[in-house]
C-alpha cells in the first residue's frame, strides 16, 4: 500500500531530522510530522494511495498552513471543508510565543495554500478527481523561526546546517518518487524545482516548475491560478 509506505517515509524523515541542530538566528524549529501527525496521517491514508501522474513539490511548511494542519500548503478551510480532514494538533515544544500552534482553531489563512488548493478545487471539483492524478508534498517538513518570530526558509540556512538537511530530504523525496511512480515532479517555485533536479538526478522522471503562489510574488498576485494553468500547459500536463 503506497499510503502506508508514505507514512513510513514521513516517520523516518522526521526521526532523521530530529538529530540535526540549528544555531542562531534560528531559535525555534517546529516539526508538524510530530505534533500534527494525526491529520498528516489522514492526508496520506485518504489521498496517497496508488500511483500518481504528478507530484507537486513545495519548499517547507507555512506558518498558517502545514504548520497548523500537517497537510502541505494546508490552509485550514480547504483542508477541513474540501478534503474533509480535521484532527487533533498538539503544541510543539518549545513553542515560540509569537508563533502559536492552535491547529484547526487557527483564525489566520495561509494565502499560498488557499490559492493552490483553491485552484485544485476549481479545476478538478472533487479531491478524488485531483488526487487520482496529483499528490502534494513538501521537500522539507520543518518550520524555522528566528527570535523575532520571522520565518526562516531552508535556503537561508548556512551550508553547515543546510547540507545535512538536504541529504535527508533528498533521500525522502527519492523514496516518495519510488513509491508513487510519477511521470512528473513539479516544483512549486524555483527552490523546489532545483532541489528536485538535484535529488532525482538519474531517476526516470521529468522535472518542471510552476509559479509559487506566495503573496510576496507580484506575478502570483496578478492571477496565480491562471498562471499555474499556463505553466501546466507549457509542461504538457493536461488540466481539466
Amino acid at each position: 500500500m503506497s499510503s502506508l509506505k508514505l507514512s513510513v517515509i514521513s516517520r523516518k524523515l522526521s526521526d532523521d531530522l530530529r538529530a540535526l541542530r540549528f544555531e542562531e538566528p534560528t531559535t525555534h524549529v517546529y516539526d508538524p510530522l510530530v505534533y500534527a501527525w494525526e491529520p498528516h496521517a489522514m492526508y496520506l491514508e485518504r489521498f496517497g494511495e496508488g500511483a500518481k501522474e504528478v507530484i507537486l513539490l513545495g519548499m517547507n511548511p507555512g506558518p498558517y498552513g502545514m504548520a497548523q494542519t500537517g497537510v502541505p500548503f494546508g490552509e485550514i478551510a480547504m483542508v477541513r471543508d474540501w478534503m474533509g480532514i480535521e484532527a487533533e494538533v498538539k503544541a510543539p515544544e518549545p513553542s515560540h510565543p509569537k508563533r502559536p500552534i492552535t491547529g484547526f482553531s487557527c483564525t489566520r489563512s495561509e494565502v499560498s495554500g488557499r490559492r493552490l488548493w483553491g485552484w485544485a478545487k476549481d479545476s478538478f471539483k472533487t479531491p478524488q478527481s485531483f488526487f487520482s492524478r496529483f499528490f502534494v508534498v513538501n521537500y522539507c517538513p520543518l518550520v524555522f523561526m528566528e527570535l523575532s518570530g520571522k520565518n526562516r526558509t531552508p535556503d537561508k540556512l548556512p551550508a553547515a546546517e543546510r547540507t545535512p538537511l538536504e541529504e535527508r530530504c533528498d533521500l525522502a523525496l527519492r523514496e516518495v518518487v519510488e513509491t508513487l511512480q510519477p511521470r512528473w515532479v513539479v516544483g512549486v517555485g524555483a527552490f523546489a524545482e532545483n532541489r528536485a533536479r538535484l535529488a532525482l538526478e538519474g531517476v526516470s522522471v521529468s522535472v518542471g516548475r510552476i509559479l509559487h503562489p506566495s503573496p510576496a510574488s507580484p506575478a502570483a498576485n496578478r492571477g496565480w491560478a491562471a498562471a499555474a494553468t499556463r505553466d501546466f500547459q507549457r509542461l504538457k500536463i493536461p488540466i481539466p
